[in-house]
C-alpha cells in the first residue's frame, strides 16, 4: 500500500494498493485475451460505447475535479477544465472508428488496398502534473482505434485514473480492454517495457526516463510515443502590446504551480523595452493568486511534494531573485510565483527543467540572437511569440525548434490539433486527427486480376 498526502494540507489522504509484478502480467495477459474480441466491434458500435463514455465523464465531472483537487493540488478552475478535456477528447475520437479508412493504390495487373489494424495492447504510462487529461490522450485514440490499453498512473496521483477506469466499466467497455493499475514505475511501468505482448508504449514524463523507456523497447522493436522535457522561451519583441504580454506571462509559466512541461519558463525580451516590460511584469506576478486550490479564485496551488519544493528551492538559491508572489504559510507544500535573472545562460536557471513556479528572463538586441537563445537548449516542445509584425512573427516560428508555438498566445495544447516536440523533447505527435493512426499498423494488400 501507498499513502497519498495531500499537497495542499502536507497530511495523509488515503491509501491506495499497488500492483505486483504477477498482476502487473495478468493485466496484460487479460488485455491480451480481450483484443480480438474488441477490435471484432463493428465500427458503429465502438463509437458509440466510447459516446457513453465520455457522457459519464462528463456528468462525473465535479467528482473527478474533487478528486484532483485532493490528490494533486490542482486549482479548482483547472480541475474542472481538465476533466471536461477528458470528456471532450473521449467525445472526438469516438467518430475514429468510423473514419479510421484505408486506400486504394492504382497499380498494374491488380488492385492495391490499405487496411489500418490495432496493434494490440497499448501500455501508457501517465505522470503526476496531469494524471486526466494526459491519461485521456492516450487511452481515447488507442481504444477509439480498436487497441486494449493498460493505463499506469503516478504512484502519487492515481485517484481519478481509477475512478475512470470504474466508468469505463459502467459505459460498457468490456473487462480487460481498459484497465488501470496503480503501481511503481519500477515495477508496472518497466514490465510494460518488457513484457511481449505489450506492443506500444506511451510515456509522458521526465527525458531521462523516457531515453530509458526508448532504449527499453528497442529490444524488441516496441513502438513509443514520448512526451518528456521542456524548457520553452516566451519571446517578447519591441513591438509587442506589452502589456498584453506581460499580464499573459505569469499565467504561461506559473499554471499548475510550474509543473508543466511546456511552462514558458525563459523569457526573452528585447533590449530596449526589458526595464519596461520587467515594469509591467512584476505586478502581474505579484497579483498572481496562489492560495487553496478549492478556492474559485485561486491561480496557483502548491507544489505536489515536499521533495519536488526542496527540489525547486535548490534553484532559487542559487539565482538573482528579482521579485516573487505570495503563497501561504503553514502545512502544504507552497512555494510562491519566483522572477530571477541568470548569471549566464549556461546556469541551471536558464537550462534545466525546474518544474516549478520558477521563470528567468534574460534580453536579447534583434531577431536573430531571439531565435539563437530560443534554441539554445536540448528540448523543443512549446513557446510563445509576441509581435504586432507577421512576417516577423512566421519567421521566427519556422527558424524555432519547437513542436507548439503560439504567437500572441501561450496556448499550447488543443485536442484536435496534434501536439509534442522537437530534440529530447520527445517522439511521435498526440491529439489532432491523426493521433488513431499512431495506434495502428498499415497493412498493404495485392489483389491480381
Amino acid at each position: 500500500m501507498t499513502t497519498l498526502v495531500s499537497p495542499s494540507t502536507g497530511r495523509p489522504l488515503t491509501e491506495i494498493p499497488q500492483a505486483s509484478l504477477l498482476e502487473t502480467d495478468r493485466a496484460i495477459e487479460a488485455a491480451h485475451a480481450a483484443f480480438p474480441a474488441w477490435r471484432a466491434v463493428p465500427p458503429g458500435e465502438r463509437a458509440e460505447i466510447l459516446r457513453r463514455f465520455a457522457d459519464l465523464v462528463g456528468a462525473a465531472a465535479d467528482e473527478l475535479a474533487a478528486l484532483e483537487v485532493a490528490n494533486s493540488g490542482h486549482t479548482i478552475g483547472n480541475a474542472r477544465w481538465e476533466a471536461g478535456n477528458v470528456r471532450n477528447v473521449l467525445h472526438y475520437y469516438a467518430a475514429a472508428p468510423e473514419r479510421l479508412f484505408g486506400r486504394q493504390i492504382p497499380v498494374a495487373g491488380g488492385v492495391d488496398i490499405t487496411f489500418h489494424e490495432p496493434l494490440g495492447v497499448v501500455g501508457i504510462i501517465v505522470p503526476w502534473n496531469f494524471p486526466m487529461p494526459i491519461a485521456g490522450w492516450g487511452f481515447a485514440p488507442a481504444l477509439a482505434a480498436g487497441n486494449t490499453v493498460v493505463l499506469k498512473p503516478a504512484e502519487v496521483t492515481p485517484l481519478t485514473a481509477v475512478r475512470l477506469g470504474e466508468i469505463a466499466l459502467d459505459a460498457g467497455i468490456p473487462e480487460g480492454v481498459f484497465t488501470v493499475l496503480p503501481g511503481r514505475g519500477s515495477v508496472v511501468g518497466e514490465r510494460f517495457v518488457t513484457h511481449p505482448l505489450v506492443r506500444k508504449i506511451c510515456f509522458t514524463g521526465s527525458t531521462d526516463v523516457g531515453k530509458g523507456i526508448m532504449a527499453g523497447a528497442a529490444a524488441q522493436v516496441k513502438r513509443v510515443t514520448l512526451e518528456l522535457g521542456g524548457k520553452s522561451a516566451n519571446i517578447i519583441f519591441a513591438d509587442s502590446d506589452l502589456a498584453a504580454a506581460a499580464s499573459s506571462a505569469p499565467g504561461s509559466v506559473f499554471d499548475n504551480a510550474g509543473q508543466d512541461c511546456c511552462a514558458r519558463s525563459r523569457i526573452l525580451v528585447q533590449r530596449s523595452v526589458y526595464d519596461e516590460f520587467l515594469g509591467l511584469l512584476e505586478p502581474a506576478v505579484r497579483e498572481f493568486r496562489t492560495t487553496d486550490p478549492e478556492d474559485p479564485a485561486a491561480e496557483m496551488g502548491p507544489l505536489i511534494t515536499s521533495a519536488h519544493r526542496e527540489k525547486v528551492a535548490g534553484y532559487v538559491e542559487n539565482a538573482d531573485v528579482l521579485f516573487t508572489g505570495g503563497a501561504p504559510g503553514g502545512d502544504g507544500f507552497w512555494f510562491p510565483a519566483t522572477v530571477v535573472t541568470p548569471r549566464s545562460v549556461q546556469d541551471p536557471v536558464w537550462r534545466e527543467e525546474i518544474f516549478g513556479p520558477v521563470v528567468a528572463v534574460l534580453p536579447f538586441e534583434d531577431e536573430a540572437e531571439a531565435i539563437a537563445m530560443a534554441n539554445d537548449t536540448e528540448f523543443g516542445l512549446s513557446g510563445s511569440i509576441f509581435t504586432s509584425d507577421v512576417g516577423r512573427a512566421l519567421r521566427v516560428a519556422r527558424a524555432v525548434e519547437s513542436g507548439n508555438l503560439s504567437v500572441n498566445s501561450h496556448s499550447s495544447v488543443r485536442y484536435w490539433t496534434p501536439f509534442g516536440g522537437y530534440k529530447q523533447s520527445g517522439l511521435g505527435r498526440e491529439l489532432g486527427p491523426d493521433a488513431p493512426d499512431a495506434f495502428t499498423e498499415t497493412k498493404n494488400v495485392f489483389i491480381a486480376t
